[in-house]
């Protein structure tokens, strides 16, 4: 757990040393968007840290020790994620970050609508398939009782 949180704080300080030595010689945001994607993973490892307490024992999840590394952490991350927002928006324009965090969201709705209609797609595939394996059973057996009137009336008949 503590190679988590530790891999995520990482994961921000190296992104924001990359950003910081890549932003005076970048001609725009695309340059940079590598670091800004491992400063979004490394945050969001910090606050799945702090948020998942499971695995602990009472002690460890309520221990000031990891309490205070927690909230510290997570203070840590915002404060570099604020400070390469204002970093940003001074390099590229006001507003530039917004932006960022917009089209991130947007996206990222947009690939939960996505696979939520995949899921139902599948699922209404399934529910077709289920219908077709019926009706052909369905018409099987007709057919077979109907061979096997057939057959005993032709029997009967002779």
């Amino acid at each position: 757990m503590i190679a988590e949180t530790l891999a995520g704080i990482a994961l921000v300080k190296s992104a924001v040393d990359g950003i910081k030595s890549a932003i005076n010689t970048a001609n725009d945001v695309s340059e940079i968007a590598g670091y800004i994607d491992q400063l979004f993973e490394g945050e969001k490892q910090v606050q799945k840290k702090r948020a998942k307490n499971s695995g602990h024992g009472i002690g460890d999840q309520f221990g000031v020790n990891n309490i205070a590394s927690e909230v510290i952490d997570a203070r840590l991350a915002q404060e570099k994620m604020q400070e390469m927002r204002n970093l940003i928006d001074l390099r590229f324009g006001p507003g530039t970050w917004q932006s960022i965090i917009d089209e991130r969201a947007r996206r990222i709705q947009a690939a939960k609508e996505a696979a939520a209609v995949e899921r139902r797609k599948k699922i209404q595939e399934a529910k077709e398939f289920e219908e077709a394996i019926k009706s052909f059973l369905l018409v099987a057996t007709i057919v077979c009782v109907s061979l096997g009137l057939f057959v005993f009336l032709f029997m009967v008949v002779l």
